[in-house]
């Protein structure tokens, strides 16, 4: 039995500094693939490099929400140049956040819109952060599919199930993070129990949101199985199954993952 973990974030302060011990748990508690997740452009080459060192890791380049003040100058075309890399498997993290809104929501809402036209002109999964910002988020994702389709993934999922019902109908898939663990998640819980099986993925947001019985601790990667346990256990299914739909729907997802799969290019060197 093997997990993929859909989104973490090995460069984090509370991952990088134990990094190998980190991939070591991970891979001892049966996760057999990662996607680590940029949210500024500093981070590019240092998730790309670890990418590269790792077989079972991939990558992603993208400007998270908080961040699109401070990142005026990354437009589509750069989105499009640095996702030529072979490990790099996606777009984003990107999305909105009205809950901090530490960004501008404007400008936040173009450089969505810029991530989403990488996506499209790519064929890579844009991976959407979307926090307290349902209507504009649901409202961008429709328009910018009548220009044309692209691929992705809500990630970290807390929203409605009105919003998953939404982004399930834009060819969406769904990833669900520890929070389902938490007592207080009910509604997220409900949604999760009724996801199309082959629409949902899990991940941990890695170093956040530890899922029970790790909540308090630093998360990381090897906690994902303790997600996928959780989850499969609400929608009455076995951890085998579970895992084996959710690592599928991921490889068929992020399907550059599938085609370039094998050696990372520094043990092929």
């Amino acid at each position: 039995m093997t997990f993929v973990d859909s989104h973490c974030h090995l460069n984090y302060t509370g991952l990088a500094e134990q990094q190998q011990a980190v991939l070591d748990r991970a891979r001892a508690a049966g996760v057999a693939t990662m996607l680590t997740i940029s949210t500024r452009e500093s981070e590019w080459d240092d998730v790309i490099g670890i990418a590269e060192r790792e077989a079972d890791v991939w990558a992603t380049v993208g400007i998270h929400p908080h961040e699109a003040d401070q990142h005026a100058h990354i437009d589509t075309a750069k989105l499009v140049a640095r996702a030529a890399h072979p490990r790099v498997v996606g777009i984003g993290e990107t999305g909105l956040d009205y809950y901090y809104d530490k960004s501008d929501r404007a400008r936040q809402q173009a450089s969505f819109r810029a991530h989403i036209a990488a996506a499209r002109d790519t064929g890579l999964p844009v991976i959407v952060h979307t926090r307290d910002a349902d209507d504009d988020t649901a409202a961008i994702l429709a328009d910018e599919m009548g220009k044309g389709p692209y691929p992705g993934v809500i990630h970290c999922f807390t929203a409605s199930g009105a919003f998953a019902d939404i982004a399930l109908e834009l060819g969406f898939y769904i990833s669900i993070s520890g929070i389902v663990t938490f007592k207080n998640a009910q509604d997220l819980q409900r949604t999760a129990a009724r996801l199309p099986i082959d629409r949902l993925l899990i991940e941990t947001d890695a170093p956040f949101l530890a899922p029970v019985p790790h909540r308090g601790k630093t998360g990381e990667p090897a906690f994902v199985a303790d997600t996928a346990r959780f989850l499969a256990e609400l929608r009455g299914l076995t951890t085998e199954a579970l895992a084996a739909a959710t690592a599928t729907n991921f490889h068929r997802l992020f399907t550059k993952a599938r085609v370039h799969g094998g050696p990372s290019m520094a043990a092929a060197s």
